[in-house]
């Protein structure tokens, strides 16, 4: 398993990140001068990237919703959530129940500082500093204990995520998803989607540039098969594994994916 050195808890301006990058997508005000060039060299080479953002964080709300109004879950555990923006998971699963617990887990320090501020006034809520591939921590710390009954069914949330994780037998997204799902309970559900292409070029571009512009903060741009093998043994709500803009859109006139040099792709899987 990872055993990563000690997480930083200072933020670096200098450096960009995922989570501030997708904030910035999200026309957040938490990121940096760093971020926003990253985010406008990539636009250079994928420039549907904000639309996919936007579209991704829409897919997260749905799911959410789904889960809490369909299969009434209650306790959701976000691996990677990033910066607190709209319409977080717990404000949407507790708009359905009101008493859902959410744990949120992330490694940037400043996830850490924004996500504590906003949570602090709900004891349903917390957010733990953790890379999220340290499975027996998260699982063990104070605060998931307090909040998850892992003896009923719980929702773990990979969303936009898995992309961030370098292939690897012992701790790569494959080996995370099925240590993650041992650990769960009958009618508890996998939410997993993350960037793809199908252009050998797109891929190679995306995963050097972010890999460099995070130093080495990065996994790599897969293939639709990779992120299938992660649903192995799921049971796959429909519509299965899709762009995810059209997972179960609110409406026919829901926004779509305008181009596809990249997108994101996954779904939703059930445990039997």
């Amino acid at each position: 398993m990872h055993t990563d050195k000690q997480l930083s808890t200072s933020i670096d301006a200098d450096v960009p990140t995922a989570a501030r990058m997708y904030d910035h997508y999200l026309g957040g005000k938490d990121n940096y001068a760093a971020d926003r060039a990253a985010c406008a060299e990539l636009d250079k080479v994928v420039p549907s990237t904000r639309r996919l953002a936007v579209n991704n964080r829409r897919f997260l709300q749905r799911v959410v919703r789904t889960l809490a109004e369909d299969y009434g879950i209650r306790q959701f555990l976000d691996h990677g959530s990033g910066l607190p923006t709209q319409d977080n998971v717990h404000q949407v699963a507790q708009r359905v129940h009101p008493d859902s617990h959410v744990v949120y887990v992330d490694n940037d320090p400043m996830v850490l500082v924004h996500g504590r501020a906003l949570l602090e006034q709900d004891e349903r809520t917390a957010v733990i500093h953790a890379d999220m591939r340290e499975t027996d921590a998260i699982f063990a710390h104070p605060d998931t204990r307090r909040l998850i009954d892992f003896s009923q069914p719980v929702a773990v949330l990979f969303n936009s995520v898995m992309h961030c994780i370098p292939d690897s037998d012992t701790d790569g997204p494959l080996a995370l998803a099925r240590r993650v799902a041992a650990r769960l309970v009958p009618g508890s559900f996998m939410v997993m989607c993350q960037l793809v292409s199908e252009d050998p070029e797109v891929r190679a571009f995306v995963t050097d540039f972010m890999d460099k512009a995070t130093q080495g903060h990065w996994g790599r741009v897969r293939q639709e098969k990779d992120v299938a093998a992660l649903f192995e043994g799921l049971e796959i709500l429909e519509p299965g594994l899709v762009e995810v803009s059209t997972w179960r859109p609110d409406t026919e006139v829901a926004p779509r994916q305008l181009t596809h040099e990249w997108i994101e792709f996954g779904g939703v899987g059930r445990l039997p």
